[in-house]
């Protein structure tokens, strides 16, 4: 894949929704498994929404993407963690 296959240019800031069970570690695995991947992602920048009964929670954060590569490793990463539902 070329640059011109992509319509982000790189690098760019890149907001990654993550939803899954609201237990006491989801927000500490998470932002520790995106720290990971995007070592220069501020934790407290994370943004965190309860579902309307509490049952799950769902996280914003917003890396600073230096590729395409970066952020398919990071999708990869999210969907196989075992406390997430989805991401978009």
């Amino acid at each position: 894949m070329n640059a011109s296959d992509t319509l982000l240019q790189f690098p760019c800031d890149f907001p990654i929704k993550v939803m899954g069970k609201n237990v006491p570690e989801f927000t500490q695995a998470i932002s520790d498994l995106i720290c990971k991947h995007a070592p220069d992602f501020d934790p407290a920048s994370l943004e965190i929404r309860a579902s309307s009964k509490a049952n799950y929670i769902g996280l914003t954060a917003t890396i600073r993407a230096a590729s395409r590569a970066q952020l398919d490793a990071l999708y990869l990463a999210l969907t196989g963690h075992p406390l997430v539902k989805i991401v978009l």
